[in-house]
């Protein structure tokens, strides 16, 4: 057993507390000016950024950044909870109380033992009793019944359309086979054309919306996260680009004024070497 694995449930919840006190003093007047300002939306671009932050040390497998990030990512929780606090609007506590009645109702088959279904149920069984547990759950609360309406609008556009594709196929509302994806695919590229050769540069950002729309789907039938898909992309052509300029910088030459020819050859080098 490791030593990380070793440590007990106690010691991380004194972790935990010492983090909350920490945040109850940052925020206290005799504290720090800086932490005393922040707002529920001054600290928004924070979290996106260490959301991502999280997500770049997972994507590069250095589980030493992932450590580190992850407790930048719970400061950015808490730091939020303390100030829903100090409004009086709810502790951290009230949260991680929420979320674990949460989990334990949408568990049925793990933690009701009188469950008839405790060892029968598949994932794809489970996403869809986790999907029609919320929906009562909705109901319950006259919550707008609608599948799509409760994913968060902020979500990165791709992922967003994943989401969409992933619930309205829940109901079988879905291309039953990737051929009908393809067929889309060539319906929405010939759309795009035309919008294209009429000028419409309205119309054309319409369609080339309805073709990423389409694309993200085709990535969700190859079971793909389209996400996470382009977020590698970028980083392969960051890479390749970097190394690119390294390339003509050692040769005393400005990229800007490098030929497109010489430019071509050189990437084509480094797209083979595989780096």
């Amino acid at each position: 057993m490791s030593k990380h694995s070793q440590r007990t449930t106690s010691s991380a919840s004194s972790a935990f507390q010492k983090l909350l006190d920490l945040m109850a003093t940052l925020r206290s007047p005799a504290g720090c000016a800086w932490d005393r300002e922040q707002t529920l939306k001054s600290l928004r671009p924070f979290l996106i950024e260490e959301t991502y932050e999280v997500i770049d040390a997972i994507d590069r497998n250095d589980v030493n950044a992932l450590r580190n990030e992850l407790g930048d990512f719970l400061l950015e929780a808490v730091f939020v909870a303390q100030i829903c606090s100090e409004q009086d609007s709810f502790h951290i506590g009230d949260s991680i109380d929420a979320v674990c009645e949460k989990l334990i109702r949408r568990h049925p088959h793990v933690f009701d033992h009188d469950d008839e279904n405790q060892d029968s149920l598949t994932s794809a069984d489970v996403k869809q009793q986790w999907e029609a547990i919320k929906a009562s759950e909705q109901r319950d609360k006259n919550i707008k019944p609608g599948m799509l309406s409760s994913l968060p609008p902020g979500l990165p556009s791709l992922l967003h359309a994943d989401r969409i594709g992933r619930r309205a196929s829940v109901v079988g509302f879905d291309w039953p086979t990737i051929d009908g994806v393809d067929t889309k695919i060539a319906e929405e590229f010939a759309e795009l054309d035309h919008a294209r050769n009429t000028g419409d540069i309205t119309a054309v950002e319409e369609e080339i919306g309805d073709l990423l729309f389409t694309l993200a789907n085709l990535a969700r039938h190859l079971k793909v996260e389209p996400e996470s898909a382009l977020r590698a992309a970028n980083q392969k052509f960051t890479n390749r680009f970097t190394k690119l300029e390294e390339y003509f910088n050692a040769r005393g030459i400005a990229l800007r004024d490098a030929s497109l020819e010489d430019m071509e050859t050189e990437w084509q080098r480094i797209k083979n070497s595989r780096s």
